[in-house]
């Protein structure tokens, strides 16, 4: 039974943080519904408007020409003549198109009794050091002791902007002069969260996307050092990607990507988009799982990914909701 069927029989509750975060999004897929309605039968024009549709939510031109191969085969598979019946190999095949390839966590890496280091990378602007707050919220209000690491000691007001979110957080913080080397303040910030036992240490580092060769070698840095003092590497270094900057967010993927191990994605500003599909050519380009997408803008509003609520805040229309 696929997700579709699961969706219709179950007849879904939706997750409201989900269908008020996905409402513009939804609105762009969402028209999906009215073309097939619009149409008797199943014709290239109505492929044609079927791709236009999925490349305006940024799915992206390869992920959308893939699941476009996949859906006229799945129409000649099952002898589909009804538009209409097309919906559920939509909601179907894009649930499975995530899945799709390496098996990744889509929650985070968390050892109960540990240090456990997270590292943040992304592009200024992107709501990192936002992103960073809102877990640290996430992990304080799940009884961790926890501390910010201001190591994006370059950007003017970057530290000062990390101490606002740990004072709404309340979780400590560990700064340094600005300009200071950002890997002696991760050195010293770790070493303090080992003497005094905190659970949870999330690192800020800088946005900088300068030439990938420098911006390579600084993270490694960081990793060395982290390495050095807790014996292994961060248990998730997590990119923060802007999702209203659509294909701009899926090349800043590709660059840190290259340049250092990350392991997950954090999808900001999902809620201020029409163009959602970004979280499938992120996934399907890079086999880079999202971990935490922010649907608005209260410190409750950085949520774990799920995929089901996703793809049904998506489509919701087409089971009625």
């Amino acid at each position: 039974m696929g997700i579709f069927s699961i969706f219709k029989s179950k007849k879904k509750k939706q997750n409201e943080k989900y269908n008020l975060g996905l409402h513009k999004s939804r609105q762009t897929l969402g028209s999906l519904k009215k073309v097939l309605e619009s149409n008797n039968t199943i014709t290239d024009d109505l492929y044609d408007e079927i791709e236009e549709i999925l490349i305006g939510a940024d799915i992206g031109v390869d992920t959308t020409l893939k699941f476009m191969e996949i859906l006229k085969e799945q129409q000649i598979l099952k002898n589909i003549s009804n538009p209409l019946e097309l919906q559920e190999i939509i909601v179907d095949e894009i649930f499975n198109l995530y899945l799709e390839g390496e098996i990744v966590r889509s929650d985070i890496n968390y050892v109960k009794g540990n240090l456990n280091v997270y590292m943040f990378v992304g592009v200024n602007g992107t709501g990192k050091t936002t992103s960073i707050g809102k877990l640290a919220y996430k992990f304080k209000s799940d009884s961790n002791k926890v501390l910010l690491i201001a190591a994006d000691t370059f950007r003017a007001g970057a530290i000062e902007q990390l101490e606002v979110w740990a004072k709404r957080a309340n979780v400590s913080i560990f700064k340094k002069e600005p300009g200071t080397d950002p890997s002696s303040v991760i050195y010293d910030g770790l070493m303090m969260a080992k003497h005094e036992a905190y659970d949870v240490v999330l690192i800020d580092t800088a946005g900088r996307l300068h030439n990938k060769v420098s911006l390579m070698n600084e993270l490694s840095k960081m990793r060395r050092v982290i390495d050095k003092v807790t014996g292994k590497g961060p248990e998730e270094t997590l990119l923060v990607i802007d999702a209203t900057t659509g294909q701009n967010g899926i090349k800043q993927a590709e660059i840190f990507k290259e340049a250092t191990d990350v392991t997950g994605v954090i999808l900001t500003k999902l809620d201020g988009t029409a163009k959602g599909g970004i979280v499938l050519a992120i996934k399907n380009l890079y086999q880079l799982p999202i971990k935490f997408v922010g649907l608005g803008e209260k410190i409750t509003d950085l949520v774990l990914f799920d995929i089901e609520e996703y793809i049904y805040g998506l489509f919701s229309d087409f089971f009625g909701g």
